[in-house]
């Protein structure tokens, strides 16, 4: 039989979204009754001012109708307005667990990635390597106080003062003064000065006479 009419198909679970809209709708249109209602009695109530006797109690029976059938509505829309709230907070609700739920799934792929990253990692390795740095830092500090260190420092045992006075006793001695006043040890400057070339001895110490001109 199914092969011959065919199976009706299941109709697609309404969401929360769809209840809601649904719900609002409804409510929608309650106002609008309302709203009719309300526009009906103001007309009643016109006219019961203009009314006496039976005419008047017959219009007031139409204006208590027409406000009972308001009150029914006011209570209905009452009801749908609960309805859709107590709708949006479990729709609210709901997105705030699927939101939670995507943030755990991240977080827990993260933890995933990082456990990884952190296995290749060998802890030992990097304390080694940063006290091989600390050692090496350490000897090149040393290598450079080494090489700025003064080597030709003579140390705090001479005296200024003694030098000063062995300075001062040189100058009475003369200390240097003869060889300048003879000129015996500074021949070349000397020679420079008066214009004439510097003499030198040959290799055998023979000093060669210069050769007459033809003027001569």
């Amino acid at each position: 039989m199914n092969r011959i009419f065919g199976t009706r198909k299941a109709a697609p679970t309404p969401s929360l979204a769809d209840a809601i809209a649904a719900t609002d709708a409804r409510a929608d249109a309650i106002q609008v009754k309302i709203h009719k209602l309300d526009i009906e009695l103001g007309t009643h109530q016109q006219r019961m001012s203009r009314l006496r006797g039976a005419a008047l109690e017959a219009a007031k029976k139409r204006a208590l109708g027409v406000l009972r059938q308001k009150k029914m509505y006011e209570a209905q829309l009452d009801q749908l307005t609960q309805q859709s709230f107590n709708m949006e907070q479990a729709n609210l609700t709901t997105e705030n667990m699927r939101n939670t739920m995507t943030t755990v799934t991240a977080m827990q792929h993260a933890n995933k990635a990082l456990k990884k990253e952190y296995g290749k990692i060998d802890i030992d390795k990097v304390e080694r390597l940063q006290d091989e740095m600390a050692d090496l830092i350490e000897s090149a500090n040393e290598l450079s106080a080494v090489m700025g260190r003064n080597v030709y420092d003579l140390g705090d045992d001479i005296d200024e003062e003694e030098l000063e006075a062995e300075l001062d006793a040189l100058a009475e001695e003369g200390f240097g003064l003869q060889e300048t006043e003879t000129g015996a040890g500074l021949s070349y400057l000397s020679s420079a000065v008066d214009g004439a070339p510097p003499e030198f001895l040959p290799e055998d110490g023979v000093t060669e006479e210069p050769k007459a001109t033809a003027a001569s």
